[in-house]
């Protein structure tokens, strides 16, 4: 069994964190227990409102498999939020697989911990966004990328492919591929498939 925190803040965007754990939590494999991390135990509100009950706070653990960490136009970028980026420092120091969607990569990078890394990020808010990361290694045109333990995705969407690419390394792309048809969800494998790169000018 393995623990995965998914970490969230005030405004985080809702299907970067929801369509992954969708992905992660499969039931049918039941290999992961998920819990929601935030920096107190206060019910925290998406970008769209909905509010998420919080099951730990960052100062109760940092010892998980596997760690989250959702997008959203409010990611604590500028200013720094150092309660926030300690924790995804300690954490992924610990954890076996690190996962970033959207907007998530670059607050993940705001740590160092993606430096002379490959990494993508939400192509719609790419330009602005980088600059948060001056020293690493930004592919404009992917779905996802794998580096070591570190895997990065594009915009929102995108969060679901990279999960079930996670799900096909842990448990085989048999189980990955039955998550997929139980969710009816058109899997998109090929983590260089990335059409929104050039509607946003990038390619």
């Amino acid at each position: 069994m393995r623990t995965l925190a998914a970490l969230v803040f005030p405004g985080f965007q809702t299907l970067d964190l929801y369509g992954p754990l969708e992905m992660l939590g499969d039931h049918d494999i039941g290999a992961i227990n998920i819990k929601i991390v935030a920096e107190t135990l206060d019910p925290v509100a998406s970008y769209h409102g909905t509010r998420t009950a919080v099951d730990r706070t960052l100062a109760e653990s940092d010892d998980y498999d596997i760690i989250l960490i959702p997008g959203g136009d409010s990611a604590p970028l500028q200013p720094r939020n150092d309660a926030i980026n300690d924790w995804i420092i300690k954490a992924s120091s610990k954890a076996e697989y690190v996962l970033a969607v959207c907007t998530g990569t670059v607050l993940l990078a705001t740590t160092g911990l993606l430096d002379g890394r490959r990494a993508t990020t939400n192509k719609k808010d790419f330009s602005a966004t980088v600059p948060f990361g001056p020293k690493v290694n930004w592919v404009p045109q992917a779905r996802w990328i794998e580096d070591g333990k570190f895997f990065t995705s594009s915009g929102v969407s995108a969060g679901m492919d990279m999960s079930l690419a996670v799900m096909a390394k842990i448990f085989g792309e048999k189980a990955a591929d039955a998550i997929a048809v139980g969710t009816e969800y058109d899997w998109h494998k090929d983590p260089a498939w990335d059409p929104f790169a050039r509607l946003a000018g990038l390619v």
